[in-house]
């Protein structure tokens, strides 16, 4: 990542087509994506902080090694953003109804998130790191979840039968979360 980035503070981008269409190292400061369309665009190694992206556009675009911190990224759709390099860092942002549905997430990571209602349907998380996150309603559909550790993370549901939960960490007190889809009572 490069030391020196330039920054583009308080710009307003919401119900735009945006100009370039790579953005190397860039630094979006304060920044207005609200339904932005970002479609085919590439941005490689770029840095949003506090920026609202709710509702943005990204079909066809790139996001290789990104990081969002403290942003608003409600119903942000990443399922056709492409797939080759595909890595995301999210901290202290809300993502509630994003989905995910048949990504792969390798090496992204999600810090202090809210992501009530986000679909995971199909998707990959076996990489990934989820840490702090509130997954209220977060929906998990033949999903691998593989070796994720869930014990920080909040509100999830999830149905062993229905996802690959193999090696995936949980704390004895949530294990609750595995069976409600059973009908039975667990005191």
């Amino acid at each position: 990542m490069s030391s020196k980035r330039t920054v583009i503070q308080s710009k307003d981008f919401s119900n735009l087509r945006m100009d370039e269409t790579e953005y190397d190292g860039i630094h979006f400061l304060n920044c207005d994506f609200t339904n932005a369309r970002l479609n085919g665009i590439d941005f490689i190694e770029c840095l949003f902080e506090n920026c609202n992206l709710s509702n943005a556009a990204l079909d066809g675009a790139s996001l290789k090694d990104c990081t969002f911190t403290e942003c608003k990224m409600l119903g942000v759709s990443f399922s056709q953003t492409r797939d080759f390099g595909f890595e995301i860092h999210v901290q202290q942002s809300n993502l509630s109804f994003a989905s995910f549905d048949k990504k792969k997430l390798y090496k992204s990571t999600f810090t202090q998130c809210n992501m009530e209602g986000v679909n995971f349907t199909q998707a990959d998380l076996s990489k990934c790191k989820l840490t702090e996150c509130n997954l209220l309603d977060a929906l998990f559909n033949t999903t691998n979840l593989s070796g994720v550790d869930f014990r920080t993370n909040t509100g999830f549901l999830i149905h062993p039968e229905a996802n690959n939960i193999k090696k995936a960490r949980f704390q004895s007190q949530d294990l609750f979360r595995l069976l409600a889809g059973y009908n039975i009572v667990v005191d």
